[in-house]
């Protein structure tokens, strides 16, 4: 039972290509973040609070649960045209390219986990200048891309809303760590920025 219905997920998202292979390298690139840029407590200050476990558990849940729910119930997102899945392309091109950009921006300060490093200084230049966590803006669009890529709306909202909640705790863990580090500098960052959409939140 269980081989088949995984046989069904990795088929809903195999459709296309592209979508497979930008989808399975947003998979290993993130693979590739966690092993490399993960800071250990003898090389800052880490106050990951769990958050990046939490928020990999929800990832992939979500988007098991949501590849199931659309393989299994009609496509509603507009009958379930094609053209959904080319737009879902796109979205999904587009988020990786906010998210690598984001990541390389900030170098050796971004870390996988929540962590600040002694010499570490608040950058906010390029896309930090339009909102406080591009990378995770990145992230956002990825899972909208997946869901679209569904052609069912439950299916998205199974994707989107659960990794979306999951990332706000761990933009909260997140600034309470840059906020302790920074102080008065993170507070007018933040009075000058969104978090996650420019100009709206």
């Amino acid at each position: 039972m269980w081989g088949k219905l995984w046989k069904e997920v990795v088929g809903a998202m195999n459709s296309l290509p592209l979508w497979h292979a930008l989808f399975w390298t947003w998979i290993a690139s993130e693979v590739l973040i966690l092993l490399v840029t993960r800071t250990r407590r003898r090389s800052g200050t880490v106050r990951d609070r769990g958050s990046i476990v939490v928020l990999w558990i929800v990832i992939f849940s979500s988007i098991f649960a949501g590849s199931w729910y659309s393989e299994t119930h009609p496509h509603t997102i507009f009958a379930g045209a094609h053209w959904v899945r080319t737009a879902s392309v796109a979205m999904l091109a587009a988020g990786l390219a906010v998210r690598w950009t984001a990541i390389a921006s900030l170098g050796s300060s971004f870390s996988a986990n929540v962590a600040i490093h002694a010499d570490q200084k608040l950058y906010r230049k390029g896309l930090f200048a339009l909102v406080r966590h591009p990378s995770y803006t990145g992230m956002v669009i990825i899972f909208a891309a997946i869901g679209l890529h569904m052609r069912n709306w439950a299916g998205l909202a199974l994707v989107l809303i659960p990794t979306t909640a999951a990332l706000l705790y761990r933009i909260h863990v997140e600034e309470a760590a840059l906020r302790h580090a920074f102080g008065k500098e993170y507070d007018e960052y933040s009075k000058s920025t969104k978090r996650l959409i420019p100009g709206i939140f």
